[in-house]
């Protein structure tokens, strides 16, 4: 199974650069893992139009890069709110159902626009509260791995 993390922005505290190097590194026993690290739009201005405008370019580039055949789950605040072993569940789901590119999509510090949400497959929330999308990136391969983890019978779980 391919995984890709497409998201806004690079890391740039050594702390989560390396957090994501070691589960990278722990997710190659069970996928093909691809980080696609889009650039950020440039703020110009204040107030809701300039905050839009950084919004729309953000997400036309994610929308870039997603194929036609992707199974898309995008992390959003609104989004369904699975526990670990449903997660799980759904990693099962889509490589028995032959879907075999997943693309989880992490969008910038602003968001992205109902464009991106609407091309999800599903649309995940971790909480009602919102974390740096830095975090976000190390939050979502733990899961990950702890979803293969748990579909392989392995410890690690609990």
């Amino acid at each position: 199974m391919k995984i890709e993390i497409l998201c806004i922005g690079k890391l740039k505290e050594a702390y989560w650069r390396d957090a994501v190097a070691e589960y990278s590194k722990r997710l190659t026993a069970y996928c093909d893992l691809k980080i696609t690290e889009l650039k950020e739009a440039r703020l110009n201005g204040t107030g809701p139009a300039a905050e839009e405008a950084v919004r729309a370019a953000e997400s036309a580039d994610l929308l870039a890069h997603i194929d036609r055949d992707d199974y898309v789950i995008t992390l959003e605040v609104k989004g369904r709110r699975l526990t670990s072993e449903q997660l799980a569940d759904k990693l099962q789901e889509c490589a028995l159902a032959g879907q075999s590119s997943l693309v989880f999509v992490i969008g910038g510090s602003l968001g992205f626009d109902s464009s991106v949400s609407r091309r999800a497959n599903l649309r995940l929330s971790f909480s009602d509260m919102t974390f740096p999308h830095q975090m976000m990136r190390v939050i979502l391969l733990e899961q990950i791995y702890r979803g293969f983890k748990i579909n392989r019978g392995e410890t690690y779980h609990k």
